[in-house]
């Protein structure tokens, strides 16, 4: 699993060297919304995206 910063820039660009979506982008509560992509050689990352108004005390 990677953290990213826009999770939609990081999937589009992913595409484009054939990265595809695995199920569908999700929103977990209000804390992540995260994704699974499988590159071109079958390889499976997971993206994170936190939101910036979030804190943890």
């Amino acid at each position: 699993m990677f953290t990213v910063t826009d999770i939609d820039d990081v999937a589009a660009r992913l595409s484009k060297h054939g990265a595809q979506l695995v199920g569908e982008m999700v929103q977990y509560e209000n804390f992540y919304r995260l994704c699974y992509m499988r590159g071109t050689e079958g390889i499976l990352i997971g993206l994170a995206e936190q939101p910036g108004d979030i804190t943890f005390d």
